[in-house]
């Protein structure tokens, strides 16, 4: 094929391209997670950040991609944590995963990396240093479940945007790839209104983007439920500084996983973006209680219609017929 270089508005159109390729193209090799098939040297391009949501019925992971982003901004490795959203005991050591991206964004040997290029930037826009990196060469040399995938991430203002470029050595498209995407462009999201830029272009190169021989059929059944709508992108997140909100977020966030989701309260002190993405987090957990009736009551109080499609997914029946109905009417 030609130079694998994909460029999509939304994390679904690349996905889709990309898919199509692999299954065409990818070359079969057997590394120690399964045989698989593979393209090396793949650059993607999602010119819409915020269309960072899959809205297939296969890939659309709301509940646990919020997860996981939540599990970095709280700087944890902790397996107990992470595994309450995406099932992670393959990866771990003993009770950490060491690959962890949490502690290495953020308290890393000393270095906090975000505030690094937070600051790097401020005082120097037409930077080309403002880089993160995630896998260091100790990791080659030390034995662990969980090296990490991710390289580096380089932030890089142009003309008052955000562009943000990810190197990862490995991807799986197919379960990696849409968690890796949204936590990557939210963490552009968060740098960009932290530097009162707008966001710009995510780009996502990979060394080895391969499809696990197991997972081609599910493939080929997203593949199967068409082409998805363009225009239902996240929500901008609101302008200023989101370091206040972020911490809201992370301390709803523990007392959901740890005390349940009534334990919440009300919510009037921020901003109805992030009021949101912890109300999706209550719906996670009332769907892991099966209180239907709950999540009802939750997609009620919704700001944005982004995530009803998700939502509904979590409803009894009567409900899902409900919103079916709606957007066939």
């Amino acid at each position: 094929m030609e130079v694998p270089f994909f460029s999509e508005q939304t994390l679904d159109d690349v996905m889709r391209a990309v898919m199509e390729a692999i299954l065409k193209h990818g070359e079969q090799i057997c590394p120690s997670q399964g045989p698989c098939r593979e393209l090396t040297g793949v650059m993607l391009e999602i010119n819409d950040p915020r269309s960072r949501l899959s809205r297939t019925e296969t890939r659309g992971k709301p509940f646990s991609c919020l997860g996981e982003l939540c599990w970095y901004l709280a700087q944890s490795n902790q397996v107990h944590f992470i595994s309450y959203y995406v099932p992670y005991e393959e990866y771990a050591d003993g009770e950490i995963v060491l690959g962890g991206y949490g502690p290495r964004l953020f308290n890393w040997k000393g270095q906090n990396q975000i505030e690094n290029v937070i600051a790097l930037l401020r005082k120097k826009p037409s930077s080309r240093q403002a880089v993160i990196q995630l896998f260091e060469a100790g990791d080659i040399a030390q034995q662990t479940n969980s090296t990490p995938c991710t390289c580096t991430l380089q932030f890089l203002i142009r003309n008052n945007y955000l562009h943000m470029i990810t190197y990862m050595r490995s991807n799986d498209v197919f379960l990696g790839l849409p968690h890796d995407i949204f936590c990557f462009t939210m963490l552009q999201e968060i740098i960009a209104r932290s530097l009162a830029v707008e966001v710009g272009i995510y780009k996502h190169t990979v060394g080895s983007l391969h499809l696990y021989d197991r997972d081609e059929e599910k493939a080929r059944q997203f593949l199967s439920e068409g082409w998805q709508t363009t225009e239902m992108a996240m929500p901008p997140m609101p302008v200023g500084d989101p370091w206040a909100a972020i911490q809201s977020l992370l301390q709803a966030e523990a007392t959901i996983r740890l005390q349940g989701a009534p334990k919440v309260g009300e919510l009037n002190d921020i901003d109805s973006y992030w009021v949101d993405l912890i109300r999706l987090l209550q719906i996670f957990w009332y769907a892991k209680n099966k209180c239907a009736e709950e999540i009802e009551a939750l997609r009620e109080k919704m700001t944005s219609s982004t995530y009803d499609l998700f939502i509904g997914k979590r409803c009894s029946p009567a409900h899902q017929h409900n919103l079916i109905t709606t957007s066939v009417n």
